[in-house]
């Protein structure tokens, strides 16, 4: 009886190293087994994770509003280029603004009956003092302002372009010529003063050489310089530098007009000028 309990208590001794060394195996190849399957669904959730959207930042705000003077032009712009690079028709539902991005959809409402139209900025303007917008002929006719010429009305951004180029900045007008020379001498000495001045060419019957000066990233900044150019000067406006646009060139042939007759064509037909 002795022998056989000796017998047993052998038998487990002999055998409690590879039970443990069997418990460690699997527990081994267990773990392996789960951290491979982890790691298979690690990279399975990496290849169909949806990629991050770049944030775009809205050029203006929708909701937007501002209240003052609307004009319309017309016939001396008609069938020219707009400040954007199109062609400007006066029967098409657009408008001019100095600083809304081009592509900005406002509904511009009568104040005086309550008549409302949608029109798309592609232009800049109108350079008159109290003036907020400048809309074509047929925006003007739907709100019923044709005949008076001018209107107070309500500007509202309903749609904006998705982004703002990196190249955008704001400047300040501050003159428009008939004649290039003239310009181009204003242009010089405020470079001088600014370091950056520019002119810019509004086509109409009639060019007109605009002098832009300073490079600002925000609108705010623009109007200080703003400030102080309008101690010397009348009609200084703020207004956005559109990267498409480049600096006017002159040609080989430049025709020098009298401001005053400038002036007083585009009165008699444009009502801004009125």
């Amino acid at each position: 009886m002795k022998d056989m309990r000796e017998w047993s208590t052998n038998q487990v001794n002999m055998d409690t190293p590879g039970k443990i060394i069997r418990a460690l195996v699997a527990a081994s190849l267990a773990f392996s087994i789960a951290l491979f399957i982890a790691c298979g669904h690690k990279r399975h959730k990496a290849k169909t994770a949806r990629q991050p959207q770049p944030h775009h930042e809205p050029a203006v705000a929708v909701g937007t509003t501002e209240e003052g003077m609307a004009s319309w032009y017309g016939v001396p712009y008609h069938g020219r280029p707009a400040a954007d690079g199109e062609i400007y028709d006066m029967e098409q539902l657009v408008a001019a603004h100095r600083t809304m991005p081009f592509n900005t959809w406002l509904r511009v409402t009568n104040l005086s009956n309550g008549r409302s139209i949608n029109v798309r900025v592609i232009d800049r303007g109108p350079f008159v003092r109290g003036r907020i917008v400048d809309l074509s002929k047929a925006a003007a006719r739907q709100i019923e302002m044709l005949g008076p010429g001018v209107a107070r009305v309500r500007l509202e951004v309903i749609a904006a372009p998705a982004d703002v180029p990196s190249e955008d900045y704001y400047g300040v007008q501050i003159g428009a010529f008939a004649s290039y020379e003239n310009a181009e001498k204003l242009r010089a000495e405020y470079e001088r003063r600014y370091s950056f001045a520019k002119i810019e060419v509004k086509q109409g019957r009639v060019p007109l050489y605009r002098v832009l000066v300073g490079k600002e990233s925000t609108e705010a900044a623009a109007t200080r310089i703003a400030a102080e150019l309008s101690v010397n000067r009348e009609r200084v406006f703020v207004v956005r530098l559109d990267p498409k646009t480049p600096s006017y060139v002159p040609g080989v042939s430049q025709n020098s007009i009298a401001p005053a007759a400038v002036a007083g064509a585009n009165a008699a037909a444009d009502p801004q000028l009125r």
